[in-house]
């Protein structure tokens, strides 16, 4: 892995699987951007609701060239799945910008306003 990671734990247990599931994480984001400079997972239990069990919240924040990508899941009750849809959610961002860089997203120019003229209708 050459992207800079770091991550940060509050108000939980920290686990070495835990540290390992979010490094697998970030491998499979290098395959989608191999360019990622750095990575700031942080994953935190910030409310203790009697009526609901603990709420996990995921913020993963991505340095690209040129861009830095923020991603905030808020509350799921299992910490795993809370990484899942972090992690896909960054996937879908770091793609989406990957396209743009590309030239594979089609952009209008400003002559026309984006908006294609619409021809009348034939006379009968």
């Amino acid at each position: 892995m050459q992207t800079e990671l770091q991550i940060t734990v509050r108000d939980m247990e920290h686990s070495a699987a835990l540290d390992e599931r979010i490094r697998d994480k970030v491998k499979k984001l290098e395959q989608v951007y191999p360019r990622i400079q750095s990575c700031r997972v942080v994953l935190e239990a910030p409310h203790r609701h009697k009526q609901q069990g603990k709420q996990f919240t995921v913020r993963v924040d991505l340095t690209v060239p040129g861009r830095e990508i923020v991603v905030n899941h808020d509350h799921h009750e299992d910490m795993y799945v809370a990484l899942r849809d972090a992690f896909n959610a960054a996937r879908r961002q770091l793609e989406a910008y990957g396209s743009i860089q590309r030239g594979d997203v089609k952009s209008h120019s400003r002559e026309n306003g984006g908006a294609a003229a619409v021809p009348p209708a034939p006379a009968e």
